[in-house]
């Protein structure tokens, strides 16, 4: 019997990708219109290479674009990029279609709900808050809590701790295979692969369930 869902956050409740893309080719826009005499597409193609190496959550993405390319930081160009960034990211997050709804009706059937995302703590909270949807979750895990990234297993053990019941009563739904699906299964949790977050896998997953519309969770359960 199913008595938790423990949710990825990112490409999972939040469409991330199309927001950091958003966000980042308004930062373009800017860093031009600035002063910055590079193309548009060379800039948005960059800087996602950067994020490939440093990861998405880093903060100084666009100091490390300046030195790379300019070889110094122009503050003029680098607090536009920000501005833009930051105006462009906060009016965009929003849940997934049909999240807002799934989370109700899970609630209103007796589900615990709760949250295991490598994101930093305060970012967590800023995206669930901004997408009204933090209240709905009895337990949140981000990367503070363990300082291990999934498929570590020590995040879904924290989580599962904090909710009081066995792997096997648990569904863990997530958007990354090697990560989410991986990591919930070394514990014995059912997984769902949230397919409508990653495009990119084409191919079957291991996960016990793939669904794409977060709304089929309730035909699961």
């Amino acid at each position: 019997m199913t008595k938790a869902i423990i949710f990825d956050l990112d490409n999972t409740l939040l469409d991330f990708m199309k927001m950091k893309h958003i966000s980042i080719e308004a930062a373009a826009s800017a860093m031009i219109d600035a002063g910055l005499e590079h193309s548009k597409d060379k800039i948005v193609k960059t800087l996602f290479g950067l994020y490939d190496k440093y990861g998405f959550e880093d903060q100084t993405i666009f100091q490390k674009y300046l030195q790379q390319e300019e070889g110094k930081i122009d503050y003029r160009i680098l607090a536009n990029a920000i501005n833009a960034y930051r105006r462009v990211r906060s009016g965009f997050l929003e849940p997934f279609p049909h999240v807002m709804g799934t989370l109700i009706k899970l609630k209103e059937k007796g589900i615990r709900l709760a949250i295991v995302s490598d994101a930093p703590k305060m970012k967590a909270w800023i995206r669930l808050t901004a997408m009204k949807i933090d209240n709905f979750f009895d337990i949140i895990v981000t990367f503070e809590d363990t300082k291990q990234l999934k498929p570590s297993r020590k995040p879904f053990i924290v989580a599962l701790k904090k909710l009081r019941i066995a792997p096997s009563e648990c569904i863990m739904v997530g958007d990354m295979p090697e990560r989410d699906i991986k990591g919930a299964k070394k514990l014995g949790m059912k997984t769902c692969f949230a397919r409508y977050g990653n495009r990119a896998v084409k191919t079957k997953t291991e996960a016990d369930y793939e669904i794409d519309d977060i709304n089929e969770l309730l035909s699961i359960i």
